[in-house]
Formats: structure tokens, sequence, C-alpha cells
């Protein structure tokens, strides 16, 4: 018998859940990933988007982020010092560049004379008040990101070759050829053009932006690309890209003219471009004990005498928000007579609702922010609690994101938007809140021990050994093991690298 197959089509009722993040949900997610400097401009950018928010003067208003500790005591720091020295900073930003435009000799090339931002008329100590955090140099500080990507030998080649082909401003003045000539010639390398570009684009990611620029034009694109995506942003993009030898000539009127916008507008998208940074590199030096890096931290950790540990959200120049009393008066004016309006009056009302309640939105987004940022900060300082006592890294006991949102009662995705490019400033060093997570090394069911325990422990060992015959990795996996810690000589290798120490032929 002959099988027979026959094709029907059916009609079935399936029941699924799906979850959709809402607008607000979004604008939440997105506020909880931006560090300090990011949330300064995107408050700026709304401010200037939508008429129905407004803000104070941060000078006149109390801070938007109340202090916040876990021994609720008054936290440390006089924020009015804290203003004056981002508005010196801010204002020799601009000066900085005014200078770059005033000395620029074509729209590729830079005069060498022009005055740069911390520049040597300045005090020593002017200098080192301008600078956060810890004694590592700028160069090391391009190196520690280059550690941070996923790339190949040839590619960690490249990059080191570019880095230190940088000049003092930052910027990278030789032609893409020319430097894979020289890879083939001296490096033994035998890469593309396109080999050396892709990596280029890899460092012109790296902090600060504007790193690796071939041109003050293209500096300024870097930075500009970074912003938040808004019509101010595009405005100053367009100015950059399309009218810059108007912009290096300081003619805005021209410059309103292209933009066919009001005067106010203008003058903000100017106002914007002067507080980009001409010189990213600053002082390209090997000068150890000065980074010119600049970061901005998100969080302010103090530890008193009686270890005790006080935590403060840094405010930076963020306004106290509120929603315009002439907008919301608007509004009840014309829900009040709703039955009576006409067309136009319709319109109006609705125009005014929508702003009145993306204003109320993004307020509320911004508190919110502030609480997850407070609590898993506080999180991080109770988990780590001895680390910030003396600052020791071999303190730093093993703790995961999964962990402070367990503690905290949120998703793992929320801690990790949370410590997403964001930094804290204590009394050892400014670091990136990730330093103070670090995975666990079990050891016969004891305890777990922190791998920064491990390091510190195989830094050691090495700083011990004899110049003349140094200990191969399979030597210093035995030492490790006589101290109680049974890693593999793969695994010797892999934190030997990650603490930047050469193969034992090379530590001669």
């Amino acid at each position: 018998m002959a099988l027979e197959n026959r094709l029907t089509q059916e009609q079935a009722l399936i029941q699924q859940q799906q979850q959709r993040l809402t607008a607000q949900q979004i604008l939440q997610v997105k506020l909880l990933e931006m560090p300090l400097a990011q949330l300064e401009e995107n408050i700026k950018t709304e401010l200037y988007e939508n008429p129905a928010l407004e803000s104070a003067n941060p000078d006149d208003a109390d801070n938007l982020n109340p202090n916040a500790s876990l021994n609720e005591s008054d936290s440390i720091g006089d924020g009015e010092e804290e203003d004056f020295d981002t508005q010196t900073e801010r204002e020799d930003r601009e000066e900085a560049l005014d200078s770059a435009l005033d000395s620029i000799d074509s729209d590729d090339r830079l005069a060498s004379d022009y005055r740069a931002y911390g520049d040597s008329n300045q005090t020593g100590a002017e200098q080192e008040e301008m600078v956060y955090g810890d004694t590592v140099s700028f160069y090391d500080k391009l190196m520690e990101q280059v550690n941070e990507e996923d790339l190949t030998e040839t590619q960690h080649q490249i990059m080191e070759y570019l880095i230190g082909s940088l000049d003092n401003d930052g910027f990278l003045r030789s032609d893409i050829s020319f430097i894979s000539e020289n890879l083939a010639i001296y490096q033994g390398l035998d890469v593309t053009d396109k080999d050396v570009n892709n990596v280029l684009h890899i460092l012109q990611s790296f902090d600060p932006a504007g790193i690796g620029a071939s041109s003050l034009q293209e500096c300024l694109l870097l930075q500009i690309a970074r912003r938040e995506d808004s019509r101010l942003t595009r405005r100053m993009r367009k100015v950059v890209r399309d009218y810059f030898d108007d912009f290096t000539k300081k003619h805005w009127e021209k410059i309103r003219q292209h933009l066919k916008t009001s005067e106010y507008e203008a003058e903000e998208v100017i106002k914007e471009l002067r507080k980009l940074n001409p010189r990213p590199g600053a002082s390209l030096g090997e000068t150890m004990g000065r980074s010119t890096q600049q970061v901005t931290p998100d969080f302010i950790i103090d530890t008193d005498e009686n270890g005790q540990v006080t935590m403060t959200l840094n405010n930076g120049e963020l306004p106290q928000l509120f929603i315009s009393r002439d907008f919301e008066q608007q509004m009840l004016g014309y829900q009040n007579n709703a039955k009576s309006l006409n067309r136009m009056e319709k319109e109006a009302l609705l125009y005014t609702k929508e702003k009145v309640e993306r204003a109320r939105g993004y307020i509320d987004a911004i508190e919110r922010r502030r609480k997850t940022l407070t609590l898993t900060m506080q999180t991080i300082i109770k988990m780590q609690h001895k680390y910030f006592l003396d600052g020791d890294e071999a303190d730093l006991v093993p703790m995961t994101m999964t962990d402070v949102a367990e503690k905290i009662g949120m998703d793992v995705s929320t801690v990790s938007r949370v410590c997403n490019a964001k930094y804290a400033e204590t009394q050892w060093g400014t670091f990136k809140l990730r330093h103070f997570f670090s995975s666990g090394f079990s050891k016969d069911g004891e305890e777990e021990m922190s791998n920064r325990k491990i390091k510190a422990a195989l830094a050691d060992i090495i700083k011990e050994e004899d110049k003349k015959h140094p200990l191969s990795d399979d030597a210093i996996s035995k030492e490790l093991k006589k101290q109680g810690f049974p890693i593999a000589r793969r695994t010797v290798a892999k934190y030997r690298e990650a603490l930047g120490i050469p193969v034992a032929r090379l530590r001669r």
C-alpha cells in the first residue's frame, strides 16, 4: 500500500510571555551605563532639546546626589573646591583650543608651538592638582587598555608601535604606509596598510577621546563621536567636518548662517565645541608619578583612622533638574478647558503634555540612577572592606558581579552597567570599578582565595629570584605550590603576562 503524504494547515492558539522594555526602562538603562562626564553631556543635550526641562545653577542649587556613606556620617570633600577645579579645567581647555586654532597652519597641520592644556608656564604644584590618581605614566595607561582588548600577537605588536609613535599631543603624524613599511623593516612584520588601519581604529577607541588622530580636525571629530547622538551633537559634527576653515578662523557669524539656526542655538554649539580637548595626549612622557590622563571619578571613597569607610557620589557639574513651571501651568490651563479647545490648541496641549511627561521621566531616571549607583558601591565597599582600609590588592577577596547582584537584589546586567566605564577615587589612586572584582581560586576545599593574592605571590617570587639565573614558569609554578597555590605552568604564564613581566630569558 502506497503511503500518502498530505499537507494540512491548522490553526492553534499559543500563549507566549514576552518581556518588552518600556521607553522609560530603556532610558533608565541608558543613563545607568553612563559615567559622570557622559551624563553631564547627556543632561545638557536633554535641556537643549526639551523646553519643559529646566535646571538650576549647580552653585545655587542643592546637590543632585545627596551624600551616602556606610556609617551614615558626613561625607568627605569640599564640593565648592571640586566645582572650582572643574571650572578651571574647562577654562584651560577652552583656552588651549583657542590657542590651537590661532596657531593652525592648515586644516591638517598644527603649529608646534601653541600653548598646551597644562603647559610649562604652570608651576609643578598646579600641574599636579590637575591630575587624578595613581602613579602610572600615560604610556602605561594606554598599554593597560591594550591588555583589555582581545588582540592577536601581530595586532599587539602593531599597537605597541602605534602608541610609541604618538607625539606629545597624542597625535599620530606618520602616514599609515610609512608605518607598515617600518614594521616590515624593523619588526619583521609583513602587514598591510589595512591591518595597521584596523589596529589604529582600536587605539582611537581608547581614553582619552581623540587619541591617535592625525590632525586637529580628526581629533575633534573623534571626541564628538563619543557624545550622545542629538541635534546638538550633529550640528557640532557638521561645523567641524564641513566648515572647519570658518571654525579655525572663529568666523562664528558665518557658522551660524551655515547652520541656519538662531543665534542662541549657534552659541550653544560653539560653547560645546570650545570644551573639546585639542591635545588629548597633553604630555606623553615617561615621567613616573604623573598620569596625564584626565579621569573624572564617579565615586569618592575615603577611610578614616577608625576604619570607617565613607562614600560620596561625585556631582561634577550635574545641575538640579526640575519641570518648567510655565509648561506645567500651560498644560493645566489647556486641560481645564479641554472641551472648548480648537484644533490648534489641542495640538499645543499634546505637545506640552509630551514634553512635561518626558521631563518627569528623565528626572525620575536620573534619581533611579543615583540610588542604584549608591547601593552598588556601598555593597562593593562592604564586601571589600579590608582592601579599602589599607589599599593592599592582596586583600581583595573573590567577588563577582553576580555576588553583588544577589546582595542588592538586582539583575547582574544592572551591576555590569553600573561598573561600565566608571571610576572610584580612593586614597591609593583612582581605579575602574572592575578593579575591585576578582575571581577566586579554591584550595582543597578551603576558603577561596583571590587570584590577586596569587599574582602578588608570583611577583614576590620573581622579585627575589637570582637575576643571573631567573626562574622559568615551571620553576615558579613549583615555588607557588610550596606556598599553597597549586597552579599549573600555563596559569603562571598567564598571570605573569598580565603583570607585564617578561619571560625568564628576558629578565637576565
